[in-house]
């Protein structure tokens, strides 16, 4: 009744309707009634993919089983009868190929939820015909149904602009956390910052993916086009929630969330003055400002002298005048000067009374000296050296060792590392042109496919390798790092081949005809580069790019020498094979080391003309540095030799030829040096007695310095006695008492310094300079009692020998000579000292020009102190003809990434509530600043904090792998026991159901009761996100997998060259990991965030170097002053100006250092604090002689101690050392070359020239008083003898 009611109405209508509908046509928006275009799956496509059905009619009543599948995934077309343009086949589909995406872009609900529309939209939208155009068929036979249908080849896709670039905005930020790269890059063909809203559906919807069945070709406009409606649903933003159960995007998935791209803080600005280096300017000021007071005080004395006096030399009992600088020998005594007298009274008659001791009976002397060093040399049963670089160079309770302790206790210790750096120098660039179409794209040398095939034949040579260890045969296989072991050993191998499963068949795998190829392994390298943990390429070829041990092999680890991130230029490939690494099994080690052992001789000896190889094992540096140190033995013996030969030739006066073996000092001069040595061998012996390990500085260094201390202290004795006359009636044994109670207390004063000094350096949080400052104090005070007893003892027997006119050594024979005392005799070089080089250095007019060239050369070294540059160069560890130092260069010119680094979490964190989730993982409804998004946020600005990547997240991976919409995380649902997800079986179903409670993140115990599955399921093409090669050692599960205890998310640092740029890494990780800790509030609990990378524990010693060097220089400098003002017999100024100097002499070094290139680091420390000792040798001497001179004015007593211990001190040090260190510059070891020679060299020459040209000097200016008390008592002392006018020491 109403439908012919209707009838009429229509018909009358019919021109406005016709009317309406040509204007409808006309505008942008049509009106369709809901029409498909297809309806279930016809013919195969390829493999298991199949066609669409074409279908041109009303939606279809979905059955009741698709209707979980359809809340699912498209929950907007689930209601009234759930009428839609697919079946529940086309459903599952749809499901299976969501799979990889809903694994990396469900952690962004709005991103998914927007893609999930796209596809939901194309598969099963009731309004299909609006925006689907079919424009490519084919008949099919439906041998089931026994219909012919017809099968869609092809179609159009009319999306809206606005809902295509809606999509893209909300998933471009969207992270892979377990492959530290965009998730685009992984879904879009290309790498993700060349991705864009067109291009990535453009390839999602492309049959080249390998996914697509059939090309659908999307079009693109916001407005109706060839009478299609484009399919523009709402979108939402990655800052919007989805529903009321989800939360907007995470910050490190939507830049949106959380602001602007955080900014690095400007670099501080350089400090200028004037456009110019503030320490130049101040230096240069303040120099200038010192010279125009200097010569204006020094010229106003003069003019003063030129009117009221005559001469500084004028005699003191002149009638013309007298001198400006005589103090007479009147006036009151001080306490402090009879003090002073008293103290230094008695060391000389204690010294006096013990020389003759000594030179009275020097048989039991001897014995007993020699006794004492056996006694300690036997210490040297228990010695141990310590050759680990990590006891080295780490205190024990420093932060690095304790957080390395840690990492290695919770995680197991850091893997060896063997690397390969290979290049192909005779192959060329060559050019790959994709097919059908697309840009050339240029390969570099080392990618070419023949280059590739001889790379693997070396990879699969050195997999095989044998090496032998207690007749067991040793491979890779039994040490590499398997991760999926026992159920996948194959081992990690770090390499480009691994995109190709070390397989020679993959790599000339193709898909071609005879007109074209359409993919090959250039096409699979460019799709693995993006997607290194993909399972299959997408393209046509359908290889893994997932590495054969189950984890991702990263590009920028594998090949090095691109641009930016143009992979395919690169000029090298890396290989590196991870090792297991047994700090705790000597015999697991031992094997590991075997292999390396055989792996470098294999390596070093592999010919192939086309290929050049850099290469480094974990053993490499430690086996260089041992055959550096036994090369390097001869070069040492050289340099001692020549220092013996000189010794023993420079003590003896030779009168004639007639009497050289008389009066030569040979064996004198080699037992000193032996005495010298025994001194050093005590020192090891007492100090393995209590079990402190040596180190390689102590070997090295030690010697030197004792020579330097022992040798002068020899030359002091011989030499004076050499000068002295012996008085009428005096003995032998009474001569050589007092010429020891007039040298000794110098020697003593020296030595008890130096010794103070040292043991002062145990202070240090250094390792090695602790070590060193232990050895060294012992040796030098068993050197100077060994020199004051058995030196002494035979001394007086050399003495006894040349009076009875016996042969050196030969001391059985006897000459003719009827000469029976030892003439005392003046050496050249002492005359020369004495007549020429003092009076000439202390004219009026030199002393100026000395101080000023001095001040100026200390003005200079202070303005470049701070520009010394920090660290050791690692390169410097081997000889320079190390194949190591191949490897450094290549590792600084190609490789793009640094060392890896583990931001740990300690035990203690809570996990399994929401809140303590939140403050650790970096996907949905996580903080802001939780732990992973304040990585994430440094990586942004990775040339400031020098982290590269993203880290990578175990809890994100894990709460993707659980979604119950993701087919990962699977039970049996008989035993609850996991169910992989490559497992066909009906009983096995979601671990979490498909609810809104179940879509929540587990916390309590199912947080607990999933991840061990999670850490133990394997990757595989239905779940990418398993957990078991990336993250089973991540995780420190205790109580029996019921708890959780440390974590680690690991990223890397970017590339770094420099000492300075590992040193700055590290500060920069520690200021993130602390950071992280304040803001997660566990501050105040027993746990925190710390940063670990293997290379912490070698560089930590660098943040506080400065520190370190300012306390042990700071302290030596200290001893040094109050150990001179007390043994001086407490002259406050006196040991002033020996600081003075010896702080001169110390800034002059890092003068030297930052001129000659060398850092500062343990070694060049050490050096320095053996600097500050041998500064005390050559100042201390000539300060002690000009204390003690009686002479009228203080140029005339800087004249006097300088003649007479500045030829003792040049010939005892300067000529001693610079024999042997000019050896040391032909020496292999770069270190011997730099630290030792360099530095030698300048101590030496810095020390000669201060202690004898600037001291003396500068003692003629503001030298202290004559003592009056002292000056008495040598008067009254000496009166009536003629020794009135020697010199008293």
């Amino acid at each position: 009744m109403r439908r012919a009611k209707l009838a009429p109405t229509w018909g009358s209508c019919g021109l406005s309707l016709l009317l309406a509908s040509l204007l409808l046509l006309l505008l942008p928006v049509q009106v369709f009634s809901q029409s498909c275009v297809w309806y279930g799956e016809c013919a195969i496509a390829s493999g298991d993919k199949r066609y669409n059905c074409e279908y041109n009619g009303p939606p279809v009543s979905l059955p009741k089983q698709g209707y979980d599948i359809v809340q699912e995934l498209c929950p907007g077309f689930f209601f009234n009868n759930v009428s839609l343009c697919c079946d529940v086949q086309q459903l599952q589909t749809l499901k299976n190929n969501l799979e990889l995406p809903l694994q990396f872009l469900s952690r962004c609900p709005s991103c998914f939820y927007n893609l999930i529309n796209l596809f939901c939209e194309l598969t099963c939208s009731p309004r299909q015909s609006e925006f689907l155009n079919v424009t490519q068929t084919e008949p099919y036979y439906d041998p089931a149904e026994k219909k012919n249908k017809t099968s869609i080849t092809a179609l159009q896709y009319y999306i809206g602009e606005s809902f295509a670039n809606a999509m893209y905005n909300a998933c471009k930020d969207v992270e892979a956390p377990s492959s530290n790269i965009k998730a685009l890059g992984l879904l879009c063909g290309k790498d993700a910052k060349d991705c864009n809203a067109t291009n990535w559906i453009e390839y999602m919807f492309s049959k080249d993916n390998g996914q697509t069945p059939f090309n659908i070709l999307p079009i693109f406009s916001d407005s109706s086009f060839q009478g299609m409606i484009p399919m523009n649903n709402a979108t939402k933003g990655c800052n919007e929630s989805t529903d009321d159960v989800t939360g907007p995007c995470s910050c490190q998935d939507c830049s949106l969330v959380c602001g602007p791209k955080p900014q690095p803080p400007r670099p501080p600005a350089p400090w200028l003055l004037l456009g110019l280096d503030a320490m130049y300017v101040i230096m240069w000021i303040s120099y200038m400002g010192f010279l125009l007071v200097f010569f204006g005080v020094v010229f106003g004395v003069w003019c003063y002298r030129k009117r009221h006096f005559v001469s500084e030399y004028t005699p003191i009992d002149s009638n013309i005048a007298y001198s400006v600088n005589s103090r007479r020998d009147s006036g009151n005594v001080s306490w402090i000067e009879r003090l002073g007298e008293r103290f230094e009274n008695g060391l000389r008659i204690t010294f006096t009374s013990w020389g003759a001791f000594c030179v009275r009976n020097p048989r039991p002397v001897v014995l007993f000296s020699l006794v004492f060093i056996a006694m300690c040399c036997s210490g040297l049963m228990f010695i141990k050296v310590t050759t680990n670089p990590v006891d080295l160079w780490s205190a024990p309770s420093s932060q690095a060792h304790k957080e390395k302790e840690y990492f290695d206790t919770h995680f197991g210790p850091f893997f060896r590392t063997e690397q390969l750096i290979i290049q192909a120098p005779n192959t060329s660039v060559h050019i790959y042109s994709p097919y059908p179409s697309g840009a050339d794209v240029p390969f570099g040398p080392p990618l070419d496919k023949e280059i590739l095939h001889q790379v693997l034949d070396l990879q699969n040579a050195i997999e095989n390798l044998t090496a032998t260890y207690n007749n067991e045969t040793v491979m890779l296989k039994d040490i590499c790092l398997a991760p999926l072991a026992p159920y996948n050993n194959n081992c990690t191998i770090l390499s480009l081949l691994n995109y190709f499963q070390n397989s020679h068949s993959v790599l000339d795998h193709f898909v071609g005809d005879e007109f074209f190829v359409y993919a090959d392994y250039h096409t699979h390298l460019l799709y693995c580069v993006r997607a290194p943990a993909s399972l299959n390429d997408t393209s046509q070829l359908h290889d893994p790019c997932l590495g054969t041990f189950g984890g991702p092999v990263f590009p920028w680890l594998a090949m090095g020498g691109y641009d930016n991130e143009n992979y395919n230029n690169a000029t090298a490939l890396v290989i590196t094979f991870p090792v297991n690494n047994y700090y705790n099994d000597t015999e697991k080690l031992m094997k590991a080391l075997a292999w390396e052992k055989e792996f470098i001789n294999f390596v070093r000896n592999y010919d192939n003309p086309n290929l050049t190889i850099s290469f480094s094992t974990e053993r490499s540096i430690e086996d260089e540095i041992n055959r550096e140190s036994k090369g390097d033995i001869r070069t040492v013996v050289i340099s001692y030799a020549i220092m013996f030969l000189y010794i023993s030739i420079a003590l003896g006066q030779i009168k004639s030829a007639r009497r050289f073996l008389v009066d030569s000092k040979i064996s004198l001069g080699i037992a000193g040096i032996l005495i010298v040595l025994s001194s050093v061998v005590c020192s090891l012996g007492i100090f393995s007695y209590f079990g402190i390990p040596l180190t390689l500085i102590v070997i090295e260094v030690i010697p030197f310095l004792v020579l330097a201390v022992g040798v002068d202290n020899i030359f002091i004795i011989v030499q004076t006695f050499q000068r002295d006359e012996r008085l009428t009636g005096e003995t032998l044994d009474k001569q050589i008492g007092r010429i020891l109670g007039d040298v000794a207390p110098s020697i003593f004063l020296s030595s008890f310094s130096e010794t103070v000094a040292f043991f002062l350096g145990t202070l240090s949080s250094m390792p090695a300079v602790r070590t060193f400052s232990l050895f060294a104090g012992m040796a030098v005070f068993i050197d100077f009692l060994l020199q004051t007893t058995c030196f002494v003892s035979l001394l007086g027997l050399d003495v006894k020998r040349q009076e009875r006119n016996r042969l050196d050594i030969l001391c059985c024979i006897k000459t003719d000579e009827e000469t029976s005392s030892v003439e005392h005799s003046e050496s050249v070089l002492f005359l020369f000292f004495k007549n020429i080089y003092a009076p000439s250095l202390l004219k009026d007019w030199v002393r100026p020009i000395v101080i000023s060239v001095f001040v100026g050369v200390l003005s200079f070294s202070i303005a470049v102190v701070n520009k010394v540059e920090i660290g050791l160069d690692q390169s410097l560890s081997v000889p320079d003809d190390s194949y190591v130092i191949d490897y450094f260069n290549s590792l600084s010119k190609y490789l793009h990434a640094g060392p890896p680094v583990y931001f740990v979490l300690e035990g203690g964190h809570n996990y399994t509530t929401l809140e303590g989730q939140n403050m650790v993982c970096g996907g949905m409804g996580c903080n802001n600043n939780s732990l992973v998004q304040q990585v994430f946020d440094a990586a942004e600005i990775n040339s400031y904090t020098r982290v590269g990547y993203a880290p990578s997240s175990w809890i994100d991976d894990y709460f993707d792998w659980v979604k119950p919409q993701s087919s990962c995380c699977r039970i049996y649902n008989t035993t609850e026991q996991f169910c992989n997800a490559s497992v066909v079986n009906p009983s096995c179903v979601r671990c979490r159901p498909l609810t809104p409670e179940g879509k929540q993140r587990p916390q309590g115990e199912d947080f607990m009761q999933f991840l061990p599955m999670f850490l133990s399921d394997n990757p595989n093409p239905k779940c990418g996100k398993g957990g078991h090669a990336a993250y089973s050692s991540a995780v420190n599960l205790i109580n029996n997998s019921s708890d959780i205890g440390a974590t680690y998310f690991m990223t890397y640092h970017t590339v770094l060259k420099t000492p300075a740029d590992f040193i700055d890494s590290m500060k920069k990780a520690r200021i993130i990991a602390n950071n992280i800790t304040e803001t997660m509030g566990i501050k105040e609990k027993n746990y925190r965030v710390f940063p670990y990378s293997m290379f912490y524990v070698f560089y930590e010693q660098y943040l506080t170097i400065v520190e370190d060097t300012i306390l042990n220089l700071g302290v030596s400098l200290g001893s040094i002053f109050l150990v001179t003002m007390v043994l001086l017999g407490f002259e406050v100024w006196a040991a002033v100006v020996v600081s003075l100097t010896i702080a001169m002499i110390l800034a002059n070094m890092f003068g030297v250092m930052w001129l000659w290139g060398i850092s500062l680091n343990a070694v060049s420390l050490v050096n320095l604090v053996m600097s500050c000792g041998i500064s005390v040798e050559f100042c201390s001497h000539v300060t002690r002689a000009f204390t003690v001179s009686t002479k009228g004015s203080r140029t005339e007593r800087a004249e006097e101690a300088l003649s007479h211990m500045g030829s003792s001190v040049f010939s005892g040090i300067t000529l001693t050392k610079f024999g042997g260190i000019v050896v040391l510059a032909f020496s292999k070891s770069q270190i011997f070359q730099v630290f030792y020679f360099r530095m030698y060299l300048a101590m030496v020459l810095l020390g000669a020239t201060h202690g004898l040209i600037f001291l003396p000097v500068l003692l003629s200016y503001i030298g202290p008083s004559v003592n009056k008390a002292k000056a008495r008592a040598a008067q009254e002392r000496n009166k009536g003898t003629e020794r009135e006018r020697l010199l008293y020491f």
